[in-house]
């Protein structure tokens, strides 16, 4: 996600300034927040080829893995030994996923659907009764457990069972409390709609036979089927200088610290939320220092988060978003849109590509007139008379005929 928001953003900002290459272990592209909604049927993740998208941005495309940077040299070597130059350089590699238990299926999103399937399928079959949804110590984003926990409980009711037990067990002071308490409020008002129990403020560590304790406090947990987020962990690239847990240190302009034209955004990086949100924004960040060097008539922005989160529900999404950026912040929790396009990702660039390209900039049109939030590339001016076709004419059109 983050690399595309770069590839997309330099090609916006940079024009004929920059040349642009791409380089992915991946032939594809693969919109991973709606994985959660294809394993239960009532959504696609969405897959583009990297060549094809490359090639729509003015990028070459090549299909290997990075194994090392030569920052010195300003070169990054391949997995199959090619060496590639380059002026600029933004690293967005992601991050791994290690499993936080031996006996809890470990969802990140990318693992096999299967597995989530087969906890279902007892819950039809009547083996099991009752499913645990952890977040463990580590983790950083929380939301996709709130979604699979509050879909498992729908689709247990679809079936017609309505004594299956949904637990999710955090660290957190309250739901999502990331996001504020406003959203927080509204998203623990929806898990006690469901009966769904949260135990907040609570690690989980494994005990004997397939148990778990609480803490503090030490309290016995039996989960029946248990389902946990990864811990992420950074990749420890050659030639990048990394924290004690593998992750790249950067600045408010996503610039690797201690290195000449490096950047790096998203996962990989040592900013504490792992979200394609905050992934964009950092990829944005980059871009715009980048382009300012090339001579772009711009003054580039720090990177200053914001949080979006569509919570899916089974039901009607929930829309929460916190800016951060001024301490206390903004924040925000509405079943109506609070950005636009309404996707799961606020990027940028990518958001209004992605609509264009699925012909989905409207899933759930709103309950309301309302007010939303919309995130203008640089190009996209008042007087401008050649928008992009992705522009700024489409979403005020979507926008303005609702």
């Amino acid at each position: 996600m983050a690399g595309l928001e770069a590839l997309m953003a330099l090609h916006d900002l940079g024009r004929d300034r920059v040349d642009l290459t791409l380089v992915a272990a991946d032939p594809e592209f693969v919109y991973k927040p709606l994985l959660v909604a294809e394993l239960f049927g009532v959504g696609r993740a969405g897959r583009r080829g990297l060549t094809t998208i490359a090639r729509e941005f003015g990028a070459r495309f090549v299909e290997q893995p990075m194994s090392r940077v030569i920052a010195d040299r300003h070169v990054i070597v391949l997995a199959n030994g090619v060496k590639v130059a380059y002026d600029a350089l933004v690293v967005c590699v992601g991050a791994l996923s290690r499993p936080a238990y031996q006996h809890a299926l470990s969802f990140d999103g990318k693992g096999d659907p299967l597995a989530l399937n087969g906890i279902l399928a007892d819950l039809e079959g009547g083996y099991s009764k009752q499913v645990t949804f952890i977040v463990p110590p580590g983790a950083t984003w929380a939301l996709p457990i709130y979604e699979l926990a509050l879909m498992t409980q729908r689709q247990a009711w679809g079936m017609g069972f309505d004594d299956v037990r949904c637990t999710v067990v955090t660290p957190e002071a309250a739901p999502l409390a990331i996001f504020g308490a406003t959203a927080s409020a509204a998203v623990t008002a929806l898990l006690e709609k469901r009966g769904i129990q949260v135990i907040a403020g609570s690690y989980a560590r494994e005990a004997a036979h397939k148990c778990f304790v609480l803490t503090p406090g030490e309290r016995p947990l039996h989960p029946g089927r248990a389902v946990a987020l990864p811990v992420p962990q950074g990749q420890r690239i050659e030639g990048l200088p990394n924290d004690d847990d593998g992750f790249i240190p950067v600045d408010d302009h996503s610039r690797v610290r201690g290195l000449d034209d490096v950047y790096a955004a998203g996962d990989g990086t040592n900013f504490p939320i792992k979200q394609g949100g905050i992934a964009s924004q950092q990829a944005d960040a980059a871009a715009e220092h980048i382009a300012a060097r090339a001579g772009a008539a711009l003054k580039p922005q720090p990177f200053r988060p914001v949080l979006y989160g569509k919570l899916l529900t089974g039901e009607a999404a929930l829309y929460v978003r916190h800016d951060v950026r001024g301490g206390d912040g903004e924040r925000d929790a509405s079943h109506d849109h609070l950005w636009w396009p309404p996707h799961k990702i606020s990027g940028r660039y990518v958001a209004p590509w992605w609509a264009h390209e699925t012909g989905d900039s409207d899933p759930e049109p709103p309950r309301r007139p309302l007010e939303v939030e919309v995130a203008l590339p640089h190009e996209w001016h008042y007087d401008s008379m050649a928008l992009d076709p992705y522009g700024l004419m489409g979403i005020a059109e979507g926008v303005a005929s609702r």
